[in-house]
């Protein structure tokens, strides 16, 4: 109604049409859905930065520990220290371990970034009830261990026996979950826990205990970005806002697949702003890098309640699995050069000894009492049965009990009574398992 006046008008007055057709002109300089302004000259981009600079890489420490000019380090005391470098050395104890029993037979499958997983997780909140929650991958058994997740629990997954809380058996080694611990069960299929760490989040935001006090942070590796599932996460987390903390390792291989072969662009960073996301790229063999890019992110996702993404960058010096051998498409010389240039355990151990805190006495001492340990639990857990038989039906739906579940159940109790001692392998078999599969057949009987 209005505009028909206005136009009426200006075709009484030149002088009004033309203010009228300029203040026009004006509002169309941003189109609807964008605030980017209107140019004249062809401008073509294919990054998120300006042609003169590049996405920055975060960084406190040097390769030698000493602090960069200029560098904010966060609060810090000598008991803090010992306990990030304790559970830094304690990973690759693990990792050295348990690839050796993997290579015996005795587990059936392991993985094994100390600097990026110990800088996280001592950033992300553990109060109790009110813990982050933490949807991982693959890598990030130091969250649990950080969490107060024993060495007898690490093996008693890995091994699949009685004392395994993460999934009494049921689940490949190295599979952790921990309701206790806000952990959700590792998945196997790549890149799931990435739309539903958004679902996550927003379950908190809706939640009026846990708004505005914890949030999501998922991990995964640059590999999974390649998925169409971080899509979907993003999306999600971005349109239906969302307390959740992206953390992205890009330790430069997929498995046997090099970054430059998995995306044509400046890594996993570029990808945030694109989905209106707060991004940070930090170097993620700094352990007070990680731990002060993480603790700002979480404190934006609390505020804003949207999600941030953190990439760590960083440099897998392992296989990237027992059913990998990495030299095969990288040189042995590269790798070791790693270790010893940008080592993020030593990096962290200087810096330590230039403030006093540690010295070749402690070193010996920590990695003597750590293998110790590491040993120790691994002989108790070798040692135990696996759960009972009956388990393998128990846990997979709530509710009453579906007829399939009872069906392959009842399966299972013929097969032991037809074979269970009549057939030597299955006896063998059986004697692994707690009361030898007795508790099937004591529960069909009556």
């Amino acid at each position: 109604m209005i505009r028909r006046e206005l136009s009426v008008l200006s075709r009484s007055s030149p002088a009004f049409s033309r203010a009228f057709s300029q203040c026009l002109a004006r509002r169309r300089e941003v189109l609807p859905t964008t605030s980017s302004p209107i140019v004249s000259k062809l401008d073509f981009f294919n990054s998120v930065s300006t042609k003169e600079k590049q996405i920055p890489t975060f960084r406190l420490l040097d390769g030698v520990g000493k602090p960069l000019e200029g560098a904010e380090l966060p609060e810090i005391d000598e008991a803090l220290a010992h306990r990030l470098y304790e559970h830094m050395q304690l990973l690759p104890t693990l990792d050295n371990i348990l690839y050796n029993v993997q290579r015996q037979g005795k587990i059936s499958f392991y993985y094994g970034e100390e600097a990026t997983i110990i800088g996280s997780a001592s950033a992300l909140d553990m109060d109790d009830e009110r813990s982050d929650g933490t949807l991982g991958q693959y890598r990030e058994m130091g969250v649990l261990l950080w969490r107060g997740f024993s060495l007898d629990k690490v093996m008693a997954q890995c091994f699949g026996n009685e004392e395994d809380t993460s999934g009494k058996g049921r689940q490949m080694p190295v599979h952790f979950g921990s309701p206790e611990h806000h952990f959700h069960t590792i998945s196997s299929p790549l890149a799931t826990q990435i739309p539903q760490a958004a679902g996550v989040a927003y379950a908190l935001r809706r939640t009026p205990s846990r708004r505005s006090r914890s949030i999501a942070a998922c991990y995964f590796g640059e590999g999974a970005a390649s998925e169409g599932d971080f899509h979907a996460g993003m999306m999600l987390a971005s349109t239906i806002p969302s307390p959740v903390l992206y953390i992205a390792r890009n330790n430069g291989f997929a498995i046997s697949t090099p970054a430059n072969e998995q995306y044509n662009g400046d890594g996993i960073a570029s990808r945030g702003p694109g989905y209106g996301i707060d991004t940070i790229r930090v170097d993620g063999n700094d352990v007070l890098a990680v731990m002060t890019a993480v603790k700002e992110a979480r404190r934006r996702c609390l505020e804003q309640g949207r999600a941030v993404l953190v990439e760590a960058m960083s440099y897998r010096v392992g296989h990237h699995s027992t059913s990998d051998d990495s030299f095969a498409y990288r040189a042995r010389a590269e790798v070791e050069d790693r270790k010893r240039i940008d080592n993020p355990i030593t990096r962290f151990r200087l810096f330590m000894e230039s403030r006093g805190w540690w010295n070749a006495d402690a070193e010996a001492e920590l990695k003597a009492r750590l293998k110790d340990d590491v040993l120790k639990s691994f002989r108790r857990a070798e040692s135990l049965k696996r759960c009972e038989l009956g388990e393998l039906f128990t846990d997979v739906y709530g509710g009453e009990e579906p007829w399939n579940i009872r069906e392959q159940r009842q399966e299972l109790t013929g097969l032991l009574k037809k074979y269970g001692q009549a057939w030597e392998p299955w006896r063998k078999e059986l004697s692994k398992f707690k009361n030898n599969g007795e508790d099937l057949l004591k529960r069909e009987s009556s």
